[in-house]
């Protein structure tokens, strides 16, 4: 069965085109890669921000786990 209307591969494929889908979307596919890349940094951030201020919330300012962590 034949999706690419080749019957034969044994042609000079300079001949063919393309023999790969969405041929000409490259660019368009790095620019989404680095958008959503970009995008999953900022969201990693605001959830590790979010979590460091509740962990200073409950524990205490940083002075508070300064001492804790010095103290003998």
């Amino acid at each position: 069965m034949s999706t690419t209307g080749i019957e034969s591969w044994a042609v000079d494929l300079k001949d063919v085109g393309a023999i790969y889908p969405f041929q000409g979307a490259e660019g368009l596919f790095v620019i989404v890669g680095v958008v959503l890349w970009i995008g999953w940094h900022v969201l990693q951030m605001r959830a590790e921000n979010k979590d460091y201020e509740d962990q200073i919330g409950k524990f205490g300012d940083e002075a508070t786990i300064a001492e804790a962590l010095d103290g003998d």
